[in-house]
């Protein structure tokens, strides 16, 4: 079985997490980091982001996430803690944020760069009724603000999304066909994506609204099991 969580890198989800993984027991706790984050957030000391895109990025989500009383991260760290609980593998499966931002940047045309400039930009006023606005949005019609963002950013969409959604599945088959069940701690965004990339495996999915909520699914569980 591999199990998805869906998470958002602002909120507070630590006990959601480590109420899923505690109550699956898996063999390993995967996690879209790559080594450098995991690290960095492994150290939780005084940081400081030289200027730069994904230092801009950064300074963003944590100024999102202390409005909702978290630093990014701590659902990261909340399954980690919950893995060496266990005695489960952590297993990183993301690639290098910094290269994947760089490959962005250098295979977008202008016009791309441009916008893509103006959103980090602006997100600097972005507010929290903001994002609750726009994460309604999204869990009303997902697939609607995906090619939104596709089509305004196609390059960031392939690079930052498809590529790292192939990725992270090739790594969950192969630690699934060797070590046995996985939980799977990534943002929501990834979940249609990587179960399209899963199809053929037995797949539990636990979406962020349920995280955040665990009581509100109407009298039934938040988790979904399937088959693709």
């Amino acid at each position: 079985m591999i199990t998805l969580l869906g998470v958002g890198h602002v909120f507070d989800l630590a006990g959601s997490i480590r109420r899923e993984i505690l109550a699956r027991r898996p063999k390993v706790v995967a996690l879209e980091l790559d080594a450098a984050r995991f690290q960095v957030l492994t150290a939780r000391g005084p940081t400081t982001t030289p200027p730069s895109l994904f230092g801009l990025l950064a300074r963003f989500q944590a100024r999102i996430a202390a409005q909702y009383g978290v630093r990014v991260g701590d659902e990261m760290l909340a399954a980690a803690q919950s893995a060496r609980d266990l005695g489960s593998e952590i297993a990183l499966i993301d690639e290098d944020s910094r290269n994947a931002i760089l490959r962005t940047w250098r295979q977008m045309s202008f016009r791309e760069r441009a916008r893509f400039v103006f959103a980090i930009l602006s997100s600097a006023f972005v507010r929290k009724s903001r994002v609750d606005a726009e994460l309604r949005r999204y869990q009303e019609d997902e697939r609607a603000v995906i090619e939104e963002f596709a089509a305004r950013l196609p390059t960031a969409k392939r690079v930052l999304i498809d590529e790292r959604d192939e990725r992270m599945a090739a790594a969950l088959r192969d630690l699934h066909r060797t070590k046995g069940d996985i939980v799977a701690v990534v943002g929501d965004g990834h979940i249609e994506g990587l179960g399209r990339r899963l199809a053929g495996e037995t797949l539990e999915v636990v979406r962020l609204r349920d995280l955040r909520d665990p009581a509100g699914s109407a009298g039934t569980s938040a988790t979904i099991s399937y088959r693709l």
